[in-house]
């Protein structure tokens, strides 16, 4: 019996790089010229897995997420993972964004895959969902090089990470 070859689908960002990300994006803040005396910040909680963007008005929260995401893309952390928040005004005539970082594939976005999986025919690959990530298994490995190529041209909204290969 031939063994079965796998590899592991998941998705995430590395919180640290998100981390240095943010404090570059607050130096620049504070550097800039069109920031001075405005009370834009930028704070990240990785207990919460979450971003919270704080500005005068609408304008500059967009100047601000921009920035965010400039910094956040130099630093290879995938930006379709993260899931904006509404823009909603806070004390003293500001405006706020709540920007959540999703860790792990949820089980909607699991089920598309599998499902994506099954109706390609390939032979003999095995999808599981194993908790927030999916293991792909196949005996043979072109098979699996193959099922890889289909998921990375597909867009499942999330940035999808293939680790574990063999």
């Amino acid at each position: 019996m031939a063994s079965l070859a796998s590899f592991d689908v998941s998705t995430g960002a590395d919180l640290q790089e998100v981390d240095n990300a943010v404090n570059q994006a607050r130096k620049e803040i504070a550097q800039r010229y069109d920031f001075k005396g405005s009370c834009a910040a930028i704070e990240f909680s990785k207990t919460e897995n979450s971003l919270a963007l704080v500005a005068d008005d609408a304008f500059k929260m967009d100047q601000v997420w921009d920035i965010l995401q400039t910094r956040l893309i130099r630093r290879n952390v995938p930006v379709k993972n993260m899931t904006l928040g509404d823009v909603l005004p806070a004390a003293n005539s500001t405006v706020r964004r709540k920007i959540e970082l999703k860790q792990g594939i949820d089980s909607d976005a699991a089920r598309e895959i599998v499902k994506f999986l099954k109706e390609q025919k390939l032979k003999k690959v095995q999808a599981n969902i194993q908790g927030d990530q999916l293991r792909i298994s196949s005996p043979s490995k072109d098979e699996l090089q193959e099922a890889m190529r289909l998921l990375r041209g597909r867009d499942f909204g999330i940035a999808l990470q293939f680790g574990n290969y063999r």
